[in-house]
């Protein structure tokens, strides 16, 4: 609830910004009606000292229980947002500001080059690599690719010294949990080698 309202204070002063910059009188923004938190009666016991926490249910992520609430807690931050008569202006515009190509620096892996390209929208830069300098790049991996509704992030990568092979991770969900594949760099394609629950690592 706390990041839904931190998430509406930051539109809010969007807002008052756009109307003073156009000459508009900022209109009060709609008192919020948060929809009802189910307390339960939970007390812990720390030698003597009793803790209550009401809303530990919240803290199973995969019951339908909290899928609700977190849905609940959705229509009221977005039927906000869908109401600001700016909003459309401000995409608009936002949306032809990053609209351009851009690259990262460019290294070498072994005998190979690789850098990353975006072509302007997509949601992750994808990695290029290419066998010499005047060889036609080719795409090593597309983390835009990598799940059909975009929520798994390429979470750090690292070549063998000859370049050949690519170790790389994947985060689910923004998960901090990440898993590692290998990649052979010539044929794209990964290995059968994988690694599991990483957390706050990188691979070498």
């Amino acid at each position: 609830m706390r990041r839904t309202w931190l998430a509406v204070n930051a539109i809010c002063g969007v807002l008052l910004f756009v109307a003073l910059a156009s000459g508009q009188e900022a209109r009060p923004a709609p008192k919020l009606k948060y929809p009802e938190t189910r307390k339960q009666d939970v007390v812990d016991d720390y030698h003597g000292t009793k803790i209550a926490d009401p809303y530990r249910w919240l803290e199973d992520d995969n019951s339908a229980d909290t899928a609700a609430w977190v849905a609940a807690e959705n229509e009221v931050t977005f039927g906000f947002l869908r109401n600001i008569p700016q909003r459309k202006a401000i995409q608009d515009r936002l949306t032809k500001l990053w609209n351009y190509e851009r690259f990262g620096i460019p290294a070498r892996e072994g005998d190979r080059y690789v850098f990353t390209r975006n072509e302007g929208l997509q949601n992750q830069s994808v990695t290029w690599i290419a066998d010499a300098l005047d060889a036609a790049p080719r795409v090593l991996i597309d983390p835009n690719a990598l799940a059909a509704d975009g929520t798994v992030a390429l979470s750090g990568s690292s070549f063998t010294e000859d370049g050949s092979l690519m170790a790389y991770g994947i985060s689910a969900s923004g998960s901090d949990w990440v898993q590692y594949k290998v990649r052979d760099a010539k044929t794209g394609t990964d290995l059968e080698d994988t690694l599991q629950w990483i957390k706050f690592s990188g691979a070498s």
